[in-house]
């Protein structure tokens, strides 16, 4: 077939083809305003009532540790316990030969058996000698005496007077040797000065003992209680006092000082603690504070220089605003982003300012008010000023606000 007669056919479906063209655009717009709006999951923002804790990391110490030394020289004869038993205050550790302090206890107490009796008899003669001086000092004014005479008289009077002194001073010092000897004596007997347990013994029986040895016998722990202490930044410690000066957080009263703890293995451990004190000064070279925990201990599972991870409540926010973390995200420049539905059923862009992870949403500070409606699903189909449908989030709890508490996870409490 020649081209002339193609041209004639091209001519005459050019403009059916057209048409054809023009109609299905048409019908696709048509489709599309037909459509309306796009379709966005939606989670409405209630206050809830959240405990605010934080995690912070820590060591146990032992409650009261006392370390068994010496007080007196001498031979170790025995010892009386069993390493890593538990003993109470006053049972027998150790044994010092006390044989030579027991010497020097009778020596002492026969010396000052002496000195008492030498001085019974110098106060025994001594009224006798007083007397003397006293007749003589009345003979000697009527010339019936010689003034040598009294002058005797007085001086052995006074010479009787200085000898009952001198014996009551030794009698006084004998006490005192007494008193020692009876000290180093009770010092042979080694005790513990505290109930606990008892770790290894660094002597053997036949050890010479030194009196104030630098390397304790023994150390005795109290482990019931144990102290837990942590350490916890200073600047959250400044921003924890702001918010509760703010009223944004408020104190719970008697259960503000409850503290749970976790151990090494992430495993719970079954029983509260308290919050004895917060240290008084900040450490320079890390810029945090120590604070100290106390635990109860029966079963001994903690042992002093566990590492173990303490929950220490913040406060209560009566008034928390919580959104899922799906529903927020990030701008160019980092910073966190929600996208809310307003009134007129159009997209709004919100910059938040976040606090913390608390389960599987954060909480917000800034940036949302109670009531507002955040997408959760459905963002990549609609941008800022679009208007959308908006449908509750399958996913979102019905009734209105959560109950109950919330409690932070996150290491050390802090927020973005």
């Amino acid at each position: 077939m020649s081209f002339g007669k193609w041209s004639k056919y091209l001519v005459v479906a050019g403009p059916v083809l057209a048409a054809l063209l023009l109609s299905s655009c048409k019908a696709k717009v048509g489709a599309s305003h037909a459509a309306g709006p796009a379709e966005v999951a939606t989670v409405t923002i209630h206050p809830e009532r959240v405990v605010l804790t934080t995690e912070l990391p820590g060591r146990t110490s032992a409650y009261l540790v006392a370390e068994i030394r010496p007080q007196v020289n001498g031979l170790i004869q025995s010892r009386l316990f069993r390493e890593g038993a538990n003993v109470k205050a006053g049972d027998l550790l150790y044994q010092i030969d006390p044989a030579p302090y027991q010497a020097a206890y009778n020596q002492a107490k026969a010396a000052l058996t002496t000195a008492e009796a030498d001085l019974v008899t110098a106060e025994a003669n001594l009224p006798a000698i007083r007397s003397r001086a006293e007749r003589f000092k009345g003979l000697v004014a009527i010339h019936a005496v010689a003034q040598q005479d009294y002058d005797d008289a007085s001086a052995a009077l006074r010479q009787a007077e200085a000898n009952v002194e001198s014996r009551r001073a030794s009698v006084e010092i004998s006490r005192a040797a007494v008193e020692s000897a009876r000290i180093n004596l009770s010092y042979t007997p080694i005790k513990a000065p505290i109930s606990g347990r008892i770790g290894i013994s660094n002597v053997t029986v036949g050890a010479m003992a030194t009196a104030y040895q630098p390397t304790p016998f023994a150390v005795v722990q109290q482990l019931d209680p144990i102290y837990v202490d942590v350490v916890q930044a200073n600047a959250e410690l400044l921003r924890l006092r702001q918010r509760l000066e703010s009223g944004h957080l408020r104190q719970r009263g008697a259960t503000q000082s409850r503290v749970k703890l976790f151990l090494e293995d992430k495993t719970a451990y079954p029983l509260d603690g308290t919050l004895q004190f917060r240290d008084v000064t900040v450490d320079p070279t890390t810029g945090s504070v120590t604070l100290r925990l106390v635990f109860p201990n029966p079963d001994q599972v903690l042992l002093p220089g566990m590492f173990v991870r303490a929950v220490v409540q913040e406060g209560v926010n009566e008034q928390a605003l919580l959104v899922p973390q799906q529903g927020v995200t990030r701008d160019t420049k980092g910073a966190p982003i929600a996208w809310v539905v307003n009134q007129d059923e159009k997209v709004e862009q919100r910059t938040l300012e976040l606090d913390r992870v608390i389960g599987d949403k954060w909480l917000v500070t800034n940036g949302l008010a109670p009531g507002d409606r955040v997408i959760v699903e459905g963002l990549q189909r609609v941008r800022p000023g679009d208007r959308v449908r908006a449908v509750p989030f399958a996913g979102s709890p019905a009734g209105g606000p959560a109950a109950g508490e919330g409690q932070n996870k996150a290491k050390g409490g802090s927020g973005v």
